[in-house]
């Protein structure tokens, strides 16, 4: 039986990892949040590698809120960065499997079409430059490992987009979203199942990988579908507008080429809407 090591487990893709484990017995799972395992702390990581022997680790840990960032740019980098490389590092001692995630923010979006793995990256803040430095990390020390940069990533878990339209339409409010972004909205419920799937068909070609849901759209795009799907077009004020300021610069258009994952994981994406459908019955059964 394999052991599989989940960190960061109490965010949205640890918990979809999680509903998954329930059906799947063939594995032994370790489930760790952060009050649990600091992925930061070389003792605490130290502990639970020499505590069981280790087959995947799945590393769900990071620092992603893009905002606050900018301004805590030595925490993200702790967190995203150098605390990634200690852990590749015991993956590398315990011959483990790092399994690690990613984002599209790698880009400066600037592109016309979308972004092959092997394109130029150039993170125009302080998250994409963080995660994109962790990413470095693994591919210097790693030989067997699996990065999957992914984009917009929403579930019935946790603070997401998603959640936050569904809220705004309880609260019957105006909602203000731009439509100059363009990118992939992700069920980190897809995510979580390409997971699985790796781990349990003992996928060699490891390497870097883009994957979101099939399809492109904007923010304000991915907003009036919710509205549609849940029958809540009329109830809710939407208005696109540009002029909404952030601190964090985001890339204009972040959409992934999904090509490689279907030739080399034989797994090909739902687009985002019925993915999009899919979650939001369940959500509300």
């Amino acid at each position: 039986m394999k052991t599989v090591l989940v960190t960061g487990a109490s965010g949205q893709l640890g918990q979809c990892i999680q509903k998954l484990a329930e059906q799947e017995n063939t594995i032994d799972w370790l489930f760790f949040d952060s009050s649990e395992i600091d992925i930061t702390s070389n003792l605490d990581l130290q502990a639970c590698f020499t505590s069981k022997r280790i087959d995947y680790c799945i590393n769900c840990a990071a620092y992603t809120n893009v905002e606050k960032a900018e301004i805590e740019k030595e925490k993200a980098f702790s967190i995203n960065a150098e605390a990634v490389k200690n852990l590749a590092i015991k993956c590398r001692e315990n011959r483990t499997v790092l399994i690690h995630i990613s984002t599209d923010y790698v880009f400066d979006g600037k592109a016309d079409q979308p972004y092959k793995e092997t394109d130029s990256t150039n993170p125009i803040n302080v998250y994409g430059a963080s995660k994109l430095k962790g990413e470095a990390y693994i591919q210097e020390l790693l030989h067997e490992y699996f990065i999957f940069r992914t984009s917009w990533l929403y579930s019935e878990f946790g603070h997401n987009f998603f959640k936050t339209i569904l809220n705004k339409v309880e609260e019957r409010s105006t909602i203000n979203i731009t439509p100059e972004q363009i990118g992939t909205p992700t069920n980190a419920n897809d995510l979580a199942e390409l997971i699985l799937q790796v781990i349990l068909k003992k996928n060699g070609n490891s390497g870097l990988y883009h994957f979101s849901n099939a399809g492109e759209t904007s923010w304000y795009g991915f907003a009036e579908q919710i509205l549609k799907i849940s029958g809540n077009s009329d109830r809710v004020q939407l208005n696109s507008d540009s002029s909404y300021k952030t601190m964090a610069v985001r890339p204009e258009y972040s959409v992934m080429s999904k090509q490689k994952l279907i030739e080399n994981l034989h797994y090909t994406p739902k687009s985002w809407q019925v993915s999009l459908l899919e979650l939001y019955k369940s959500f509300k059964a």
